[in-house]
């Protein structure tokens, strides 16, 4: 009777949690907060069905030049919107990873503008304000304790008020998911 009673307790265990598994999140969050640490900035993504999120970034970011005599960096900060398409929640759902917190690959329309440098140098042209156009294929992964790792690459338009010219967009982060 004991056994009886041992294999349904331990049946019904299996089962919900079974069910657990099936219920794992794979729609994108409705609201995620963010900190990068790699190039400081604050991020909002908000979730506008369960595939589709519009992305957007305040942060500080990073330029070099040089020339034959000298060589410069510029700290300038930039404002990014992203439309992004996870693409491969289910997928992953399926093979077991983690879709939390917006954890995929995604495809993205990313607009960027960068407000002029707030470093100087006079070895070099003032850094003009600038604002970039592309589509990006990205990974997002939040691990854990919510550390976040981000990547994104892909080819843009960048235009200034000196020249309209192609130019490779890529971006790497760091950081952590606040709030719940």
């Amino acid at each position: 009777m004991k056994k009886n009673y041992l294999f349904l307790l331990l049946s019904v265990l299996f089962i919900n949690a079974v069910n657990a598994q099936d219920d794992a999140p794979t729609a994108v969050a409705k609201h995620q907060f963010k900190i990068n640490l790699l190039l400081p900035g604050f991020v909002y993504e908000h979730g506008f069905n369960s595939k589709n999120t519009l992305y957007s970034e305040a942060s500080l970011g990073l330029g070099f030049q040089a020339n034959s005599n000298n060589s410069n960096f510029a700290i300038y900060p930039t404002i990014n919107e992203q439309f992004r398409h996870y693409y491969n929640l289910e997928k992953r759902a399926e093979k077991g990873k983690r879709t939390a917190r917006n954890s995929g690959n995604y495809l993205a329309a990313n607009a960027v503008y960068s407000f002029g440098s707030i470093s100087t140098n006079d070895n070099y042209r003032e850094a003009s304000s600038s604002f970039t156009l592309g589509a990006l294929w990205g990974l997002q992964r939040t691990y854990k304790g919510r550390f976040n790792l981000e990547f994104n690459a892909g080819p843009g338009v960048n235009f200034d008020e000196y020249d309209t010219e192609f130019v490779p967009i890529i971006n790497f982060t760091l950081g952590w998911v606040i709030g719940k």
